[in-house]
């Protein structure tokens, strides 16, 4: 397995580059676009190989910059996320507003479509919990609290739990997320029930993502400098990987569930095997903090190559091969 760089643009967007997401195949539209936001406060689409501008900015009115992104498996609409504590629900094709969630008391920050597309998960930030909506109508769900691991010590800054990140199962049925202070919480996410805390970070648990060939297995990248994996169901830490020399804040995993690539602040991407769970590529195309990694998802008219983007605090893309 290895990764080669394919194009790069610089100065994609005007400010620093937090977020990116692949917009999948739909009928209408034969092959997957990237979508990066910044702290520019825009939403920019992009072509999968020559990283041409694809569309107008789409979700406008974002404030304070975007932080995240997430596409709907459909491939017909996508979320953005600012600072300004609303979620931003676009039309991917015209750009136009469908939904504004607004998550009050403080700011969201990673979001995940369920995989079936009939739910929107956010990680509630200083709220300390998970919020849910539906698709159809975007309305709350619930609101899935996260509690503090038993013998923790008490939070000094008094605001509890912050919630950073969440990722849904391949399968539907486990929802995680990720707080500043290291640890997972694994929910049913049929039941709606906390399960367990994962442990093993230290440090903010910025991203993470189950594998797509195993429903059970979590990939979770922290600012310790470790990648863990997790069996989620068992509660248990079946590896780790490292070799990031600073906060590791971003991780996906490749489509063939083979490899995951993590993007750090030591300006590096790197592709790891996960059989030997062991670093073979670190790619130096950036020159600052890597903030988002991502792989194109499988499907469209004759795609065959896989592909990864990577975005960073440089205010460039760059596009992979990935083989």
């Amino acid at each position: 397995m290895k990764l080669a760089g394919l194009k790069s643009v610089d100065g994609a967007h005007e400010e620093s580059i937090w977020a990116a997401a692949w917009v999948p195949a739909a009928d209408h539209r034969p092959a997957a676009l990237l979508l990066t936001g910044a702290l520019d406060e825009t939403v920019r689409l992009w072509a999968p190989d020559d990283l041409a501008s694809a569309a107008a900015s789409p979700a406008r009115g974002h404030a304070l910059g975007v932080v995240s992104l997430a596409a709907h498996p459909a491939g017909a609409v996508a979320a953005a996320v600012s600072l300004d504590s609303y979620v931003r629900v676009f039309d991917v094709d015209s750009g136009s507003s469908v939904a504004t969630l607004e998550a009050p008391p403080s700011e969201v920050w990673g979001i995940q479509f369920h995989p079936k597309g009939s739910a929107l998960a956010a990680a509630g930030g200083g709220s300390g919990s998970v919020k849910l909506w539906d698709t159809e109508k975007w309305k709350p769900i619930t609101s899935l609290a996260v509690p503090r691991p038993e013998g923790a010590r008490p939070d000094k800054t008094g605001s509890g739990k912050f919630v950073l990140s969440v990722a849904w199962s391949p399968d539907g049925k486990l929802l995680a997320c990720g707080s500043m202070d290291g640890t997972i919480a694994v929910y049913d996410a049929v039941r709606m029930k906390f399960l367990h805390h994962l442990e093993g970070h230290h440090m903010p648990v910025r991203s993470m993502v189950f594998s797509p060939v195993d429903p059970h297995v979590l990939f979770t990248a922290s600012d310790d400098c470790h990648i863990h994996i997790y069996d989620a169901k068992e509660k248990s830490l079946i590896g780790a990987m490292s070799g990031h020399a600073s906060w590791v804040l971003s991780i996906d995993v490749s489509p063939d569930g083979m490899a995951v690539a993590t993007g750090s602040s030591d300006r590096t991407v790197r592709l790891w095997d996960i059989n030997t769970r062991a670093s073979v590529q670190t790619m130096s195309n950036h020159n600052d903090q890597v903030w988002a990694v991502a792989f194109r998802p499988p499907g469209g008219t004759g795609v065959r190559a896989g592909r990864l983007a990577s975005v960073s605090d440089d205010k460039s893309i760059t596009l992979y091969d990935y083989s």
